[in-house]
């Protein structure tokens, strides 16, 4: 399941070499559960977003589902309503900052 790992492993395409990427600072396990659900349906509007499929609040939660997990039913939907006010492509990048 692509929440409960800690570490990803990524190959790095200009070398020969397995180097080790930090997902989030802190584990997963380490989140509130609030905080859990709201990367839950995160993760699952962008899977739906890069599959091409429609992103809503049933779609979500049948993904969040299939995955083995759970979330307060509100989540899907307040997500989708905010997808549906934003725009994903717009979510999307105003997380692409560095820093």
């Amino acid at each position: 399941f692509w929440l409960k790992p800690y570490w990803c492993k990524e190959v790095s395409p200009q070398r020969s070499q397995i180097i080790h990427l930090q997902m989030a600072n802190v584990p997963v396990s380490d989140l509130s559960k609030e905080q859990q659900d709201e990367l839950l349906c995160t993760y699952a509007a962008l899977v739906l977003h890069d599959d091409g499929a429609d992103v809503t609040a049933q779609g979500m939660a049948n993904l969040i589902k299939a995955a083995g997990c759970s979330v307060e039913a509100y989540w899907p939907m307040l997500m989708t309503k905010m997808i549906n006010n934003v725009g994903m492509d717009a979510l999307i990048k105003m997380g692409g900052g560095g820093g």
